[in-house]
């Protein structure tokens, strides 16, 4: 069974920790669907002080039982042109707890199947 909380210590260095407060996903997920050929979690963003917006991370399926890295995306960059540093750096953070909390839920730790968040994020996103 997973967490539907998680707390990962910044990788980035160019953005700053959210307080380091543990991201609880599980009050804001719009939409989930998640299988052994990938998915995808859409969260919305209002209460991360983004009135209104959403943020979605997914996986896809390459074939041969593998999937590929981790994506995100958000409505924030993806409907403006300008978005402040800050916000551009909170979203980062937001994004990159978002990615590492699917990856566990989509590629279980087992002696058989085990696949690092890093190495995953070497994959490509698609098979095509």
């Amino acid at each position: 069974m997973h967490s539907n909380y998680l707390f990962v210590p910044l990788i980035c260095n160019q953005c700053e920790t959210l307080n380091n407060k543990t991201m609880e996903f599980e009050n804001i997920v719009l939409r989930q669907e998640i299988s052994s050929r990938g998915g995808g979690v859409e969260i919305d963003l209002t209460s991360l002080g983004f009135e209104g917006e959403k943020m979605l991370t997914y996986q896809n399926y390459l074939g041969g039982g593998m999937l590929g890295c981790v994506c995100v995306n958000d409505t924030v960059r993806a409907n403006n042109s300008i978005v402040e540093e800050n916000d551009t750096k909170k979203l980062d953070q937001i994004g990159e707890e978002l990615k590492r909390y699917f990856f566990n839920l989509t590629n279980p730790d087992s002696e058989w199947e085990s696949q690092s968040y890093e190495q995953n994020q070497k994959m490509p996103v698609s098979g095509y």
